[in-house]
């Protein structure tokens, strides 16, 4: 995805590019407010509301409070702005060989975007998906749809 940004790709993914700063700068800012951080985030990937329950959501902000999450996370963007990209061109002429489920959000930016069923059809030889209801956070948003995809595909 960092070959092809554009305005409208690092606009909506910013945090992208703001994870993969150099430690602690991420996870310093995000650790001073994580409530903050968490219900921006929300807001502005979710399309759901009231998607994330109470409880849902003080789990999330349990796991976002804790300092070793937060680097932990932002080490997962930092590895997909590296050693990943490495990895990929690696093996840029290998398709997977599992079977591949792709699912996305209706309302979401990926799929206003993307042709997902080709972009992961370029990676691997069986992609079976398609969208369902909300936005990013496809458990909170559209529970019953995500979990009937997830038997179907495991069945």
């Amino acid at each position: 995805m960092y070959q092809q940004t554009d305005m409208r790709f690092a606009t909506a993914y910013y945090h992208w590019f703001f994870l993969i700063q150099p430690a602690p700068l991420p996870e310093r800012m995000i650790g001073a407010d994580p409530e903050f951080y968490l219900r921006t985030k929300g807001a502005h990937w979710g399309r759901t509301e009231g998607a994330f329950t109470p409880p849902a959501f003080a789990d999330y902000l349990r796991c976002f409070s804790n300092p070793d999450t937060i680097h932990a996370m932002c080490e997962d963007y930092r590895a997909a702005a590296t050693i990943d990209l490495q990895h990929d061109a690696e093996d840029a002429d290998t398709k997977l060989a599992m079977p591949v489920l792709a699912l996305w959000g209706a309302d979401g930016f990926v799929g206003s975007t993307y042709d997902v069923l080709a972009e992961w059809r370029a990676c691997a030889h069986t992609v079976t998906g398609h969208a369902v209801p909300g936005g990013h956070y496809l458990p909170e948003e559209a529970p019953e749809e995500t979990l009937a995809a997830l038997l179907e595909f495991l069945g």
